[in-house]
């Protein structure tokens, strides 16, 4: 058999590769137990990049049609279900005849090659990097504290204790008044929006959220079967104009907002606007999901704005919020506050899902509220931060002056920016991963070409300067 790679198909490399090798095993041309290429060599034979081999292999390993041994390389299965489709389920079938969508291909790409590639310079990833987790509050809180909780099943809405804190942290640092019975702890901020939408919509039902946004990444909604609308954001969020007349064509229910330092745009929404977005939801009775993973991250040495839920008097908003951006993404631990039914009804659902989340990373949560005085954690990883983007903001200035337009953020961890002149998206991306520096298309969130999101929040600071560099060279390649 020939190697065709087909670049217009909506089929990813890596699985057309899978195919190809699938076939020539079916056909008789690699027989059980014969030796594959190994990945460096088939990337080089068939001229793709070697994460895309590595990739394809481990699918054909988790369909047991090969088997790897260290040392000894990957050859065919010679188990007969690994390699006789009359034998076995169509797990091909099954897989693409499931209703949740996979994420984007080019999504996954960039995530293979920054995973695979330790010497990237890593500004896709939207979180902080390990340096400026609370290591040492954490390691305390662990030396110090005996665990007394039992490690049975826990409450469908979380740890008690810990939504006790979570009351007094809301009310503390984002004015926001809640109970303990309107709040459930959740595996961060997407697990919320993930229940959400399977619990309180219904496939045709029509939703709106900001565009551009990171709700364009999450397939989750078309696989729901929800009818998605977009909402424009200028450099003061939306309009809340354009929510009455969504409203009016389409009868939009929900709409998902991210008003604070705003996923990709960094923008706010203005407090004007706020207050006619809040009056306007109540008369029409649309509810507001409020995603706010970074109010407290402000860098101007200014209180952080007030989110839509400290200001809504009619009940309209649910808001969802998420430690990832502040402490560390791999704890997993989030919460949603909303009506005390709503909550029940979440809670309800995930308990059939999981029987609960692990106690142990709530229980660490709820100690280092209780133990460790919050401004001593954020307000120097405020300042951090702050410096990060004054390196990045400065290196954009005078590296790429004349290549990308951006704003200034004042909070957050993200850059938005536009490129001056049309550069094809795929090839900028393919190119820049070549020159080791990783960041985000526009597309991911909607935007159209010309757009790229760069996050500071994981790269060092040492590496910033050497990352703009980079972005350079790739453009000055694609522009020729």
């Amino acid at each position: 058999m020939e190697w065709k790679l087909d670049n217009d198909s909506k089929i990813p490399i890596y699985q057309q590769v899978v195919d190809f090798i699938e076939k020539r095993i079916t056909y008789g041309e690699l027989p059980p137990g014969s030796f594959l290429p190994s990945e460096r060599k088939l990337a080089t034979q068939l001229n793709v990049n070697r994460s895309t081999v590595t990739t394809a292999y481990n699918e054909l390993r988790a369909m047991g049609i090969v088997e790897s041994t260290t040392g000894k390389g990957t050859r065919v299965s010679t188990h007969m279900w690994g390699v006789s489709p009359t034998l076995t389920p169509n797990w091909r079938g099954f897989v693409e005849g499931g209703t949740f969508l996979p994420n984007l291909p080019l999504l996954r790409h960039i995530r293979a090659e920054v995973q695979q590639n330790e010497n990237i310079i890593d500004f896709a990833n939207g979180e902080l990097g390990c340096n400026l987790y609370p290591h040492d509050q954490l390691q305390t809180i662990l030396r110090e504290q005996p665990l007394t909780q039992s490690l049975s099943y826990d409450h469908p809405q979380g740890y008690l204790p810990l939504r006790q804190a979570v009351v007094k942290y809301m009310k503390e640092y984002l004015k926001v008044e809640a109970t303990e019975q309107s709040i459930m702890i959740t595996s961060g901020a997407q697990q919320a929006l993930h229940l959400i939408v399977q619990c309180l919509l219904n496939p045709g039902d029509a939703v709106a959220f900001e565009s551009p946004s990171h709700c364009y990444s999450l397939p989750l909604f078309q696989s729901a079967g929800i009818r998605i609308f977009p909402l424009p954001v200028d450099e003061h969020g939306i309009n809340p104009d354009d929510v009455q007349e969504l409203y009016r064509k389409h009868r939009i229910k929900m709409i998902f907002l991210n008003p604070n330092f705003q996923n990709p745009t960094g923008t706010m929404l203005h407090p004007n606007r706020r207050k006619k977005l809040l009056s306007l939801c109540a008369d029409l009775r649309i509810a507001i999901v409020e995603d706010d993973p970074s109010s407290l991250l402000t860098l101007e040495n200014k209180q952080p704005c007030p989110t839509l839920k400290s200001i809504d008097e009619n009940g309209t908003v649910i808001y969802v919020h998420s430690l990832s951006k502040m402490i560390a993404p791999g704890l997993r631990v989030g919460w949603l506050v909303a009506p005390q039914s709503v909550v029940e009804r979440l809670s309800d659902a995930r308990h059939q899902m999981e029987l609960g989340m692990s106690i142990f990373p709530q229980w660490l949560m709820q100690q280092f509220f209780e133990t460790v005085p919050f401004q001593s954690h954020i307000v120097p990883l405020r300042k951090r931060l702050a410096e990060k983007r004054d390196v990045i903001v400065r290196a954009l200035n005078e590296q790429l002056h004349d290549k990308i337009s951006f704003a200034n953020p004042t909070g957050g961890i993200y850059i938005w920016g536009k490129l001056n002149e049309p550069i094809n998206e795929k090839q900028l991306i393919m190119q820049s991963l070549k020159q080791e520096i990783a960041f985000m298309p526009g597309s991911i969130f909607g935007a159209k070409d010309g757009y790229i999101r760069l996050s500071y929040g994981k790269v060092n600071i040492d590496q910033i300067e050497e990352g703009i560099s980079r972005l350079r060279e790739a453009i000055l390649v694609c522009e020729k």
